[in-house]
């Protein structure tokens, strides 16, 4: 049986020297930049050279695992592990040198994340969960707010790549932006996900998240008392994703809700 202590135990070792590297990278100049789904959408020479450094290391550790990362997908083969990586979570954050940037990876055992750990490579700031065992910061058990009411609530958010969804986002945001205390676009879904856990941020809400993206996060804010969830009764996925504390969450799901921010394309 697959411990998660053990599973974690790995993936910190990997998200460290895989962070180590892309500073390194991020040192000698950002190069190769391309494009995937639009021309904002960026990709650079170290996320791939820091998905493949991840993909070797979780192969040499455990040759029967698979992968399923950002850049060279995977992870379809069945396998006692799967390994949901993305290498730079907040690309555009890494292009720029803003120091808001992050190794997240997760382990999935039989379709449910059971380990996770988020490295914002750019400050050594590490998170880590296991299911059931709690999520952590530089050794502190994290716990999100107490706060209940929206009105006072500090809420993240971020937009998608394509113009036509930004409109849509933003006309939630629109409808929104009145009704809490105020919001924080970050750059990092991973990131996002853990300032919740830890109670940086109050909420949290994203319309087109990959599992790359919310998959090690996700699972911190959970561990530290976030109910993770989609909306209308859906699991966290690419129409929604949702974090905030129990007594929290029902007013800024039913706001997202009647707002559409699952909508749009």
């Amino acid at each position: 049986m697959e411990q998660p202590a053990d599973l974690l135990a790995l993936a910190v070792s990997v998200a460290r020297a895989a962070g180590d590297l892309a500073n390194r990278m991020r040192a000698d100049g950002v190069d190769a930049v391309a494009t995937k789904s639009t021309a904002t959408d960026v990709v650079t020479a170290a996320d791939r050279a820091v998905e493949r450094l991840v993909r070797d290391k979780l192969k040499e550790a455990r040759p029967g695992d698979v992968v399923f990362g950002e850049e060279f997908g995977g992870g379809q083969e069945r396998a006692a592990v799967r390994w949901i990586l993305d290498p730079i979570d907040g690309t555009v954050n890494y292009l720029y040198n803003i120091p808001v940037y992050a190794v997240s990876l997760a382990a999935e055992v039989d379709g449910q994340v059971v380990a996770g750990v988020v490295l914002n490579a750019a400050t050594g700031r590490e998170w880590t969960a296991t299911r059931g065992g709690g999520a952590f910061c530089g050794g502190r058990r994290l716990r999100v707010t107490g706060e209940t009411d929206l009105g006072q609530a500090l809420v993240g958010t971020g937009f998608g790549y394509a113009a036509e969804r930004r409109l849509h986002q933003a006309r939630v945001l629109l409808g929104l932006i009145g009704h809490v205390r105020d919001v924080r676009r970050i750059g990092a879904a991973s990131i996002d996900l853990c300032l919740v856990a830890e109670g940086a941020l109050d909420a949290y809400y994203e319309k087109g998240l990959n599992p790359w993206d919310h998959a090690a996060g996700g699972l911190v804010a959970a561990e530290a008392g976030a109910l993770v969830t989609g909306l209308d009764g859906n699991p966290p996925g690419a129409d929604m994703v949702i974090a905030a504390p129990p007594a929290l969450h029902p007013h800024l799901h039913d706001l997202l809700s009647k707002l559409d921010a699952s909508g749009g394309p």
